[in-house]
C-alpha cells in the first residue's frame, strides 16, 4: 500500500492509473485511511493520503510535541497545501475527504481542482446554520479551545459520545490513542466563517456528500444543508446516508460498506480504474 507521501511521484504507484487523494480531518493523520483506501486500490486506483502541514511524522512523535506553528494553521493554508499536491498530478485526481478534510475537498473543487469529490461527514462551510445536535457538539468542542494560535486535544468524553458513539470500547480506545492535537485556528474560522466561504456555482466536478445517521458531531441535517447549497453547482451533486454509522464512518464497523459505496459511485461517475 502507498503511504503518507506528499506528491504523486513519491507515492510509488503507477501514475497512469486514475488517482485518488485522501484528505484527513482534525485530530487525525493519514493512517486513518489505511483500511478505507484498500477497496480503491483493489479496484485499480493509485491512492495517496498526504498529511496536513507539519503532520508528516509518526503519531508517537506528533503526540510528543508538534511544531509551534501548527496551532495557528488556517483552513486556507491547508487548502493551499493540498492545491500544490493536486497540481503535481498529470491528470486531476478524485478527492476524498472526511470531516474537516471534507470541507477542504469542497473548497478545492470550488477552485477548479480535482476531477470529482467525495466528502464524508464534512465540516460546514460559511453560511450553513447548524442543527441542534451539531451546534451542541460545537459548544462542547470549543470548551477545549485554548486560542487561535494553540493546539488542543479532543476530550475523551466528547470523543466517546459524539465522534465514536457507535463503536465498541476496544475500538474507541484504539482510535483515541492514534489521535493528535488539532490547530485551534481552524475551529475559530469554522465558527466565524472566516476562510470557509464557498461559492457552489464555481464547481464543475461531480460531488457526493455522505452523512452518518448516528453522527453527533456533524449530524445528517447539516450535511444535507450542505448538499442543498451544493446543488446550485452546474455539476452533478449526490447525497447519501450511512445508517448506523457514527462520525468515524471511515474507521468503524461500517467502513467497508462506505468504501464499497464510494468506489461504486466513483465508477458510475466515470472514475473506473479498470
Amino acid at each position: 500500500m502507498t503511504t503518507n507521501h506528499q506528491t504523486p511521484h513519491d507515492a510509488g504507484g503507477d501514475p497512469s492509473r486514475p488517482a485518488v487523494v485522501f484528505i484527513h480531518g482534525a485530530w487525525a493523520t493519514p493512517a486513518g485511511w489505511d483500511e478505507f483506501r484498500k477497496p480503491f486500490e483493489a479496484a485499480g486506483f493509485h491512492t495517496v493520503a498526504p498529511a496536513w502541514p507539519w503532520l508528516d511524522r509518526p503519531v508517537e512523535e506528533l503526540r510528543a510535541g508538534l511544531d509551534p506553528r501548527f496551532g495557528a494553521l488556517s483552513v486556507t493554508e491547508i487548502v493551499d497545501h493540498y492545491a500544490r499536491i493536486i497540481s503535481a498530478f498529470d491528470k486531476p485526481p478524485l478527492l476524498v475527504g472526511h470531516s474537516f478534510g471534507g470541507l477542504v475537498v469542497q473548497l478545492l473543487l470550488a477552485r477548479g481542482l480535482g476531477a470529482g469529490g467525495i466528502v464524508l461527514s464534512p465540516a460546514p462551510f460559511a453560511g450553513l446554520l447548524p442543527d441542534p445536535v451539531s451546534f451542541e457538539s460545537a459548544l462542547l468542542v470549543s470548551k477545549g479551545w485554548r486560542g487561535w494560535n494553540q493546539t488542543y486535544d479532543i476530550a475523551r468524553n466528547v470523543f466517546d459520545t459524539r465522534a465514536a458513539n457507535t463503536l465498541p470500547l476496544g475500538r474507541r480506545n484504539e482510535i483515541y490513542e492514534s489521535l493528535v492535537p488539532s490547530p485551534g485556528r481552524i475551529y475559530g474560522e469554522a465558527a466565524t466563517g472566516f476562510g470557509t466561504v464557498l461559492w457552489p456555482p464555481a464547481r464543475r466536478a461531480p460531488l457526493l456528500l455522505i452523512a452518518a445517521s448516528e453522527d453527533r458531531l456533524v449530524a445528517p441535517p447539516l450535511v444535507k444543508a450542505a448538499w442543498q447549497w451544493q446543488r446550485l453547482a452546474p455539476a452533478k451533486t449526490d447525497y447519501d446516508v450511512i445508517e448506523g454509522a457514527c462520525h468515524l464512518l471511515i474507521m468503524g464497523q461500517k467502513a467497508e460498506e462506505v468504501a464499497s459505496r464510494t468506489v461504486a459511485w466513483s465508477s458510475d461517475n466515470g472514475f473506473a480504474a479498470r
